[in-house]
């Protein structure tokens, strides 16, 4: 009998701008919200949403050019832009989930994120939070980082 093949998790990337820490998205999403929910805009819906959801998908979150936390996807929604275009809202957890950080170059818009590319998670009891590197300034955890030093 075959074995029995998985589809791996797919999640999204995008940058964010203005916002510089996990604990200031923490902030953040309890402000912007629609129908109750936080939310992330886009201006296109994507193809593979219905696999984003059915799989668990995260939005990995860029801040100062690094990986440095995800939110679960819970849904997406259609909406109508103020230039009157449409767009799409990003129905995000509230919940922000600290990840290790990881350089990542400017890009526009998002991108789907493959989960072998994905960071781990850092929980309460991991090395690099306990030694302080995730609370380094982001220009200097970039250079380390392009130096294989982290």
């Amino acid at each position: 009998m075959p074995a029995s093949k998985t589809t791996p998790t797919l999640h999204m990337i995008k940058l964010i701008v203005g916002c510089t820490s996990p604990e200031m998205l923490r902030e953040w999403v309890q402000i912007e919200r629609h129908n109750g929910i936080a939310y992330v805009r886009t201006r296109t819906m994507p193809k593979r949403a219905k696999e984003i959801l059915q799989h668990g998908g995260s939005i990995y979150r860029v801040m100062n050019g690094l990986i440095l936390c995800r939110q679960p996807i819970i849904g997406f929604e259609s909406y109508t832009r103020d230039d009157g275009h449409p767009g799409t809202l990003i129905m995000v957890s509230d919940e922000v989930i600290p990840t290790q950080p990881r350089p990542m170059r400017p890009f526009q818009g998002w991108r789907y994120f493959k989960p072998e590319d994905a960071p781990p998670d850092l929980d309460g009891h991991d090395t690099l939070q306990d030694d302080g590197i995730s609370a380094l300034p982001p220009t200097l955890h970039n250079q380390l980082s392009e130096l294989g030093l982290l």
